[in-house]
C-alpha cells in the first residue's frame, strides 16, 4: 500500500482530545438530524416547533459509525493511506452525513450545505424529509457503494472493491445484527481469495453493540473467547476494542487501527517481495460499544443506552410531551456545541485538522467514483469466434463452449488492464466455460491439495459455492470502475434475488444523480437451464429470475434469450460494452442446432425480434398463424412444429418469429427498448393468432403484452408451468405443454377456427399428434429415452 509507515507510539493527548471533540460534534449532528427541523445550533430554547413532525432514523448505530469514521480519518492524516469506507449497519446515514458535512465533502455536491450556521440548519432539516436525505445511505452521497439498508452485503462488496486495487484499503463496518445474515456469514471467507501481491486489503470492523431492533444479537451472547475462536478460524487476526470505564476507548481504537494497518502492510510487503504467507492472517477489529452511547441513559425509568430501546428514536414524544422535550434538550446540549463551533458555526481548527484533504477523504476516494475511472473493455472480433452456419439447422454446437473461447480472449486482451473478472459458484467447467482456464486460473490464496487444477494465487476467475459472495464481489468490482460476468445455474440464481433487487434500486437511483458517471453493466449468464435439467430433477428447474427482473424499472435491465451460439456471442459482446443496467442472458450448454450466421445473429440481436421467412411457409407472408419462439430449447420446438406443419399441411400459411431480446415485446413508454406499435404489428399482424413458446413462466410474457391492443385475445402463451421431474429432455416440453406436438395441435385448432374449409384436415393432424403424445408417455417409461422421431430429428427446409 502506498502510505507512510504507521506510527508505533501512542497518540499524543492533544490528538486524543481532538478525537473526542470530533466525536462530540458528529454525534450531536447525527442526533440533531433525527430530531430537529429548526434551531439546529440550539441558540434558542428548544420548542415544539423546532421538532420534526415525523421522527425517523436509527440513532443506536450512529455513535459507533462516528467513532470509526473519526479514527479512520486520523489514520489517513497520519499515514496518507488510501481508504474507502463501506458502511454496513442499516439506516446509519445520519452519522455518515455528519462526517461528510464536517469534512466539507457534502458541500461539493450540495453547495447549500456549507460549513456555517445556514448550511448546518439545512443539513439537519433535510434528513428523512421529502426532497432531502433518506435515513440510509443512497447513491446521492459520494463514496457510497452499499446503502446500509441492504443488510448483509457490505463485506462481500468491500472485498470486490479491493480486488485488483493494490494500493487501496477498504474499511468495512459490519453491524452485529447484519453479521447474522447469510451473505455476511459467507463473506468472511473472502479473505482466502485476496491476493496480497496484486489486490488491496479489507479491514473488517465488526461493530458489536449487542442489540437488534428488539432482541440481542447472536454475537452478543458469545464470549470473547468464542468470538476469537470463530474469527480466528475464519483466518483473521483479531483485536478487541471495548468501551469501559477503566480504558481510553480512543487510545485503544487508535492503537488497533495502527496495528491493523501495520499487519496489512507486512502481509503485502512479503507477498510483493515474492514470499507470500501460506495462510495470511488478515487483521480485523471487533469494536464493542454500548448501543446509542452518549444518548439518553434512561427514559421514563427504562434503560435506553446500551439496550434495544436506543435502536431508532430513543425519545419519541418530544413534540407533545414537555418532559421528553426537556430530556432531548439536555441530551443535545450535553455535547456542548458552543465549544466545537466558532461564532459562524465553522468547526474548530483542531477538529478540522483530523479531516483528510482532497481525494484522501474517504468519500472522495477515486475508487468510490467508479464511473469516472472506468475504461471500456477491449473486446475480440465476434467473427473470429463464430460458428460457421452454412444451411440453417445443419450444424450443432454448444453455445457455452463457443462462448467460453470468446471469454478466454476477453480475459487475454484485458490481462494488462486487470479490469475483468468472472465470478461463479463452482460451476465454470460444468457450464462449459472451461476454455477461459487456458489463459487464467481460479484465484485462491490458501494452500490447496496437490490434485487441484487451474488454481493459483492470481487469476481472473473467482469460484465459491456462495451465490451471495459472487454477487457481492461483482457489485464491489463494478462500482469501483471495472467489468465482470456472473455465470450461474439458472435455478439457483434466485438465491441472490434480494441482492439483485437492491442493486437494481441502487442503479435506478444512481441514474437520477447528475454527478454519477456510467458504470459497467452487471451481467448474469444463466445456463444449465431448466429445460435441460431433466437429469437433476425438479429442484433444478426454475426460470423465475426473469420475473424478478420484470418488476424493476424498464430502463434498468435487458433480458436476452438467444436461440443459438452466434446470437449468444452477439448478446455477450453487447452486454460487456453496455453501462448502467443489469443484463440477463439465458442460454443452454448442450449441443443444439445453429440457425443464424454471424452477421444475421448480430442483426437479430440488435433488433431483438425477427421473422425467419425460411422457417415458415409462403416465406412467412400473409400468415394464418404465427409461431413465436423465445429461448433456445423452446425455439427448437417451434422449428420442429413448423417443419411438421410444412410437411403435413403445406398450404397453411405459417410464420415463424424469433424473439431474442425479451423487452422488445413491451411498449416503449414502459420499456425503452420495446418495439413501437407499427413494428410490433409488422411481426404480429392484427387479428392473426400467435402461439408463443417461451423459456420462462407464462406470466412474464403476459406482463409484457397486456398493454398491446388486442394481444390478450390472440396470443396463446406456452412456457414453464412448474411441471418437472427427473425425466427425458423432450418430456420436460411435454409436461409443460410446449412440445412440438402441442404446438402443432394449437396451430391446427387456430387455423381451423379461421378457415373452416380445412377443419377436417386439421382434425386429422390433431388426432395424429395426440396419439404421438400418448405414445411418447409409454415409450419413455419402457425405454428411458425419447422417441426416435424426436431424438433423431433434424431441421430441413421444405
Amino acid at each position: 500500500m502506498d502510505h507512510d509507515a504507521t506510527p508505533s507510539a501512542p497518540l499524543p493527548q492533544r490528538t486524543l482530545e481532538s478525537l473526542r471533540r470530533y466525536r462530540r460534534l458528529v454525534n450531536y449532528l447525527a442526533a440533531a438530524q433525527v430530531y430537529l427541523q429548526d434551531n439546529a445550533t440550539l441558540r434558542e430554547p428548544l420548542a415544539a416547533e423546532h421538532i420534526k413532525p415525523r421522527l425517523l432514523g436509527h440513532w443506536g448505530t450512529c455513535p459507533g459509525i462516528n467513532l470509526v469514521y473519526a479514527h479512520l480519518n486520523r489514520l489517513i492524516v497520519d499515514t496518507d493511506a488510501s481508504i474507502l469506507l463501506v458502511t454496513g449497519p442499516g439506516h446509519g446515514a445520519a452519522a455518515n452525513l455528519a462526517n461528510l458535512w464536517l469534512e466539507g465533502t457534502l458541500a461539493e455536491f450540495y453547495p447549500q450545505l456549507t460549513r456555517d450556521a445556514e448550511g448546518l440548519g439545512r443539513l439537519v432539516a433535510a434528513f428523512s424529509r421529502p426532497g432531502g436525505f433518506p435515513s440510509h445511505l443512497f447513491p446521492g452521497l459520494p463514496g457510497t457503494l452499499n446503502e446500509g439498508g441492504e443488510l448483509g452485503y457490505a463485506l462481500a462488496t468491500a472485498y470486490g472493491a479491493a480486488l485488483d486495487n493494490p494500493d487501496l484499503l477498504v474499511a468495512c463496518i459490519i453491524g452485529d445484527g447484519e453479521a447474522e445474515t447469510g451473505p455476511t456469514a459467507g463473506a468472511w471467507h473472502s479473505n482466502k481469495f485476496l491476493n496480497p501481491a496484486t489486490d488491496g486489503a479489507v479491514l473488517p470492523i465488526l461493530h458489536l453493540n449487542r442489540w437488534k431492533i428488539a432482541s440481542p444479537t447472536l454475537f452478543a451472547t458469545m464470549t470473547d473467547e468464542e468470538l476469537m475462536a470463530l474469527f480466528t478460524g475464519y483466518g483473521h487476526s483479531v483485536r478487541f476494542v471495548a468501551a469501559s470505564e477503566d480504558r481510553d476507548l480512543d487510545a485503544d481504537l487508535a492503537a488497533a487501527f495502527d496495528w491493523a494497518l501495520g499487519a496489512i502492510g507486512a502481509i503485502q510487503a512479503a507477498a510483493r517481495a515474492g514470499e507470500p504467507p501460506a495462510r495470511p492472517a488478515w487483521p480485523m477489529v471487533i469494536l464493542q460499544t454500548p448501543k446509542g452511547m452518549t444518548g439518553p441513559v434512561r427514559v421514563e425509568g427504562q434503560p435506553v443506552e446500551g439496550t434495544w430501546r436506543s435502536h431508532q428514536v430513543p425519545l419519541e414524544e418530544v413534540r407533545a410531551d414537555p418532559g421528553h422535550r426537556t430530556q432531548l434538550d439536555a441530551w443535545l446540549r450535553s455535547y456542548r456545541l458552543e465549544e466545537l463551533l466558532d461564532d459562524a458555526c465553522r468547526p474548530a481548527e483542531d477538529i478540522l485538522a483530523l479531516c483528510p484533504a482532497g481525494d484522501r477523504r474517504m468519500a472522495m476516494n477515486p475508487h468510490g467514483f467508479g464511473g469516472r475511472i472506468r475504461r471500456p473493455l477491449e473486446l475480440p472480433d465476434l467473427r473470429a469466434h463464430a460458428v460457421d452456419v452454412g444451411e440453417s439447422g445443419a450444424e450443432t454446437a454448444s453455445a457455452m463452449k463457443v462462448l467460453g473461447r470468446y471469454l478466454r480472449d476477453v480475459i487475454d486482451r484485458n490481462a494488462q488492464a486487470r479490469n475483468f473478472r468472472i465470478v461463479c459458484p463452482d460451476e465454470l467447467e460444468s457450464n462449459r466455460l472451461g476454455a477461459t482456464l487456458e489463459v487464467t486460473a481460479r484465484q485462491y490464496n490458501w494452500p490447496i491439495p496437490p490434485e487441484a487444477e487451474h488454481i493459483a494465487r492470481d487469476g481472473r476467475v473467482m469460484e465459491i459455492l456462495s451465490e451471495h459472495n459472487c454477487q457481492g464481489w461483482l457489485q464491489g468490482y463494478l462500482l469501483t470502475g471495472r467489468h465482470g460476468l456472473f455465470p450461474c445455474y439458472e435455478a439457483f440464481i434466485a438465491i441472490v434475488d434480494g441482492m439483485m433487487n437492491q442493486f437494481a434500486k441502487f442503479l435506478k437511483a444512481s441514474l437520477e444523480v447528475e454527478w454519477r458517471r456510467p458504470l459497467s453493466a452487471l451481467n448474469y449468464l444463466l445456463t444449465s437451464e431448466s429445460w435441460r435439467q431433466e437429469h437433476n430433477g425438479y429442484s433444478h428447474q426454475g426460470p423465475g429470475f426473469i420475473n424478478s427482473l420484470l418488476t424493476k424499472k424498464g430502463h434498468t435491465y435487458r433480458i436476452y434469450l438467444p436461440p443459438d451460439a452466434n446470437c449468444v456471442l452477439a448478446a455477450m459482446a453487447h452486454c460487456l460494452a453496455s453501462t448502467d443496467r443489469i443484463n440477463l442472458i439465458v442460454a443452454g450448454k448442450q449441443p443444439m442446432p445453429q440457425w443464424l450466421a454471424m452477421d444475421e445473429a448480430i442483426d437479430h440481436t440488435l433488433h431483438g425480434a425477427s421473422v425467419w421467412p425460411w422457417a415458415g411457409t409462403n416465406d412467412g407472408e400473409d400468415p394464418e398463424v404465427v409461431l413465436m419462439g423465445c429461448g433456445d430449447s423452446l425455439t427448437l420446438e417451434v422449428m420442429a412444429a413448423a417443419q411438421i406443419l410444412a410437411e403435413q399441411a403445406p398450404t397453411w400459411r405459417v410464420r415463424v418469429v424469433n424473439v431474442c431480446r425479451l423487452m422488445v415485446l413491451g411498449i416503449p413508454q414502459k420499456y425503452p427498448s420495446g418495439m413501437d406499435e407499427r413494428a410490433f404489428e409488422r411481426l404480429f399482424p392484427p387479428g392473426v393468432p400467435v402461439i408463443v413458446n417461451f423459456h420462462g413462466y407464462t406470466s412474464a410474457i403476459k406482463q409484457l403484452l397486456w398493454e398491446r391492443p388486442g394481444a390478450a385475445d390472440r396470443f396463446d402463451v406456452n412456457g414453464y408451468r412448474e411441471e418437472g421431474t427427473t425425466t427425458t429432455p423432450f418430456d420436460m416440453q411435454v409436461r409443460n405443454r410446449s412440445s412440438r406436438f402441442h404446438l402443432v395441435i394449437q396451430a391446427a385448432r387456430a387455423i381451423a377456427a379461421r378457415r373452416p374449409a380445412v377443419a377436417a384436415q386439421a382434425e386429422r393432424i390433431i388426432r395424429r399428434h395426440e396419439g404421438l403424445l400418448r405414445e411418447h408417455a409409454d415409450y419413455i417409461r419402457r425405454h428411458g429415452q425419447d422417441l426416435p422421431v424426436v431424438r433423431h430429428w433434424q431441421w430441413s427446409q421444405a
